[in-house]
């Protein structure tokens, strides 16, 4: 790559996930769900009384009424438990998002076998053009149009006026009621604007007449940046969260790690073992918007953490190390620290490199940081390889790189900037080695191998969640066996929470190479 170029690898694709991962979540989905509820119980979604306050004049305090809660397992038969035609209001309440489109027409003629012929069907969901949506956009995670999945596997769907209108008339249902909840959070001192956006509405069987109040109307609920500066600023953090409707994904940076957050909300802590790391990140509301990755937490990070946590011995002791596109957080740097006899952390992004040192001079103590040592590396670049290759002329024994190789352009320059700063000499039975954790986005590992072979690196072993622990994928291109290198990191079968490795992320995969 010239020397005047530069590889811009955070920029937003249009590219959607592969028909592979698109039939995985699918036939996952019930899976990623009970591992989701696993691991936050009750406590993620409150309460927010959408039956006074929303959809109140709908229930009569003089009758009885039959309500019906239906959530994510509407797509089975309904008949086989509740009465055909027996239910007065059934709720939907950001539960048809998490189903398929495809599906959504049989989990509402599923729901209509059960509504009395004067009954209601209330629905509350996720509407286009909410951040999350935006957030989900900027991470190349759609799986069709307004459908995407999140971090942990489970899905979401936005919703348009016109989208629901007509979903709902081919099933049957006409609108009695139908808009947008609107809320727009600023921040003044970060200059950050939030759009939260739900739709709301109700629907009774078509070609019945709707006994809806007379005063029914479109429902428009609206919040201007003024009130949302007031209560910004009148409110503390919790009373504020607790104010506005959470989104799953807004929780999925904090939970990669298994995070609490302090009382500070720039600072999150990791316990990995028996080693704990303040991090300084950027606020959960800038993490949705801003463009860079490396200002992110991902799971893979999460996975390599852990690793290095429990064997450091086999994978960077008394090593060179050299991280690429460690991010803000750098907690894989600094727990190669740890052991190792120099690690150099790199990242192509500014403000990344900027957060990544004051992380590092949090948690390191003294003695320690004087064997890290963090530098911007754009790949490909040629004069930063050379300042790099400064710190260490004789090459680095381990490479790793977590999350590195989702977009196509940036391949080739990440395995040929790994090639210039590999070391060519073994240390003692070791030979250098590139590893790189991940989860197959848009870029798939038969282009990864392929750019490999290309600057001289050999597969030697490779690991993925998605086997089971006794058929673990390993080998090279030509799929001989692999020689176990990955599987003898795993010195346990659950994590400190509890959790199986398997748990953590159904598509994580490890690639361990050689030169």
């Amino acid at each position: 790559m010239a020397d005047g170029q530069r590889l811009q690898i955070y920029a937003p694709s249009s590219s959607r996930v592969s028909a592979f991962w698109k039939d995985k979540y699918e036939r996952d989905a019930k899976k990623y769900w009970d591992i989701f509820y696993k691991r936050h119980q009750d406590k993620f979604f409150k309460d927010r009384h959408y039956l006074d306050k929303e959809w109140g004049h709908y229930f009569d305090a003089k009758s009885v009424k039959v309500v019906l809660e239906v959530g994510c397992g509407a797509v089975d038969d309904l008949l086989e438990k509740i009465s055909p035609s027996s239910v007065d209001i059934v709720t939907l309440v950001f539960v048809l998002s998490a189903i398929s489109p495809e599906k959504m027409p049989l989990v509402l003629q599923n729901i209509r076998k059960v509504l009395k012929p004067n009954g209601h069907l209330m629905v509350r969901d996720y509407a286009t053009g909410d951040l999350a949506q935006e957030r989900l956009t900027c991470k190349d995670q759609e799986i069709s149009e307004n459908f995407y999945v999140r971090g942990d596997g489970t899905r979401a769907y936005y919703f348009s006026e016109d989208f629901m209108t007509k979903l709902f008339q081919a099933s049957g249902f006409i609108v009695d009621e139908m808009g947008l909840c609107c809320k727009q959070v600023e921040n003044r001192a970060r200059e950050i604007v939030m759009n939260r956006r739900w739709i709301q509405a109700v629907f009774s069987l078509d070609g019945l007449k709707s006994s809806a109040s007379p005063n029914a109307k479109k429902v428009m609920e609206t919040q201007t940046p003024e009130s949302s500066r007031s209560l910004m600023r009148n409110a503390d953090a919790k009373e504020t969260s607790n104010g506005v409707e959470i989104d799953i994904s807004e929780s999925i940076v904090f939970d990669m790690f298994g995070l609490s957050q302090s009382t500070d909300e720039q600072l999150m802590d990791i316990n990995l073992k028996n080693i704990c790391f303040t991090i300084k990140a950027l606020p959960k509301e800038f993490q949705h918007t801003c463009r860079s990755t490396g200002l992110m937490l991902w799971e893979s990070a999460r996975l390599m953490s852990i690793l290095l946590a429990e064997n450091p011995s086999k994978i960077v002791s008394k090593k060179s190390v050299l991280e690429l596109g460690c991010g803000s957080a750098g907690v894989c740097s600094m727990l190669a620290v740890q052991s190792a006899d120099l690690v150099v952390a790199t990242d192509g992004d500014l403000k990344a490199i900027e957060l990544l040192n004051q992380n590092v001079s949090l948690n390191l103590e003294p003695m320690l940081m004087e064997r890290l040592v963090t530098k911007r590396l754009e790949w490909g670049n040629r004069e930063q390889i050379d300042a790099i290759k400064e710190l260490h002329p004789n090459g680095f024994e381990v490479i790793i790189g977590t999350d590195v190789t989702y977009v196509a352009e940036a391949i080739s320059p990440l395995f040929q900037t790994a090639r210039a700063l590999i070391s060519d000499g073994a240390n003692g039975e070791s030979q250098p080695a590139l590893i790189l954790c991940h989860v197959v986005r848009r870029v798939d590992e038969v282009s990864i191998l392929s750019a490999a072979l290309q600057f001289g690196f050999k597969l030697v072993d490779r690991w993925s969640s998605g086997a089971s622990n006794n058929d673990q994928l390993d080998g090279n291109l030509e799929g001989e066996a692999g020689n176990g290198i990955i599987s003898s990191w795993f010195s346990s079968t659950e994590w400190y929470d509890g959790k199986s490795y398997l748990e953590l992320n159904s598509a994580l995969n490890i690639l361990y190479f050689v030169v």
